[in-house]
């Protein structure tokens, strides 16, 4: 049993790392079950790995919550006594616009893409792709003039919409990463690393809320007593882990790109393909 739960602690530990640094959470938490297995249902573990995402998003939430709740109340006396916050209000317009692609794919075609994507070799080479153009991207910025986008009110729906297009390529294929791709294609359209960065963890409150309950929608309520513990507990662990990551991730980028990040995926990656096909 203390075995189990130490087990559990450690996908949340992986989850609340991973799923912020741009180099999958998937791709690790499809890694991490290869080596180490839970001892419940495969349909269980399905579940659980995308559902302790709900604890990553509790932390977004408690972090930037004067960010992300458009609602108020007045401050003069003779006025209104509850406000809405024109500014926050169209960034969530703007969020909708950029989940519409994968929403729409996650809903008809998860089982497929989780049938035929969720493999080693998958993650492996998303790793490894996506590494090089981190790299590729950051180096063609540090010889460009290009005037950051340096707030989210300056994001246009197109832009919105690219990102989530960005979105939809993590959505597809695990070990993308799904932080990695929209922070990627925020950059590359000129958001600023910050920007580009905050953009996505908001879009990942109702991304990651929707798969989450997807998922337990498909698996249904009937958990055992353990299992139902096991849910909470890799939510609690993912939500203090997230929490830390974000704020260390923030002030990362601050002060440094993104390229560190690219030669971990790669050399991740790498090492993946070399114990899959050499080794296992």
């Amino acid at each position: 049993m203390i075995i189990e739960i130490l087990k559990i602690i450690l996908f949340g530990i992986v989850e609340g790392i991973t799923e912020w640094l741009p180099i999958s959470s998937t791709g690790h938490i499809i890694l991490l079950d290869e080596f180490i297995k839970l001892k419940m249902s495969e349909q269980f573990v399905s579940m659980f790995t995308v559902v302790i995402q709900l604890g990553a998003i509790m932390a977004v939430v408690v972090i930037y919550w004067n960010k992300i709740w458009p609602f108020g109340k007045g401050k003069k006396v003779n006025g209104p006594k509850f406000i809405i916050k024109r500014s926050i209000m169209e960034m969530w317009f703007k969020i909708v616009v950029a989940v519409i692609p994968s929403a729409v794919v996650g809903l008809f075609f998860d089982d497929l893409i989780e049938k035929y994507f969720y493999n080693y070799f998958s993650v492996a080479l998303a790793l490894i792709i996506f590494g090089v153009l981190f790299i590729l991207i950051e180096n063609k910025n540090e010889k460009s003039d290009i005037n950051y986008i340096e707030s989210i009110d300056k994001i246009g729906y197109k832009e919105a919409f690219i990102v989530g297009l960005f979105q939809l390529i993590a959505a597809v294929f695990p070990g993308t990463s799904r932080s990695g791709a929209t922070i990627l294609g925020g950059i590359s359209i000129g958001l600023s690393r910050v920007i580009a960065a905050e953009f996505t963890f908001f879009l990942a409150i109702p991304t990651m809320f929707g798969a989450s309950l997807l998922k337990l929608f498909k698996f249904g309520l009937s958990f055992t007593a353990f299992e139902g513990f096991a849910l909470i507990l890799g939510m609690v662990v993912s939500f203090v882990v997230s929490y830390i990551t974000i704020k260390f991730l923030i002030n990362y980028i601050k002060h440094n790109d993104f390229k560190a990040f690219g030669v971990y995926r790669i050399v991740l990656g790498i090492i993946v393909l070399v114990y899959f096909v050499l080794i296992k």
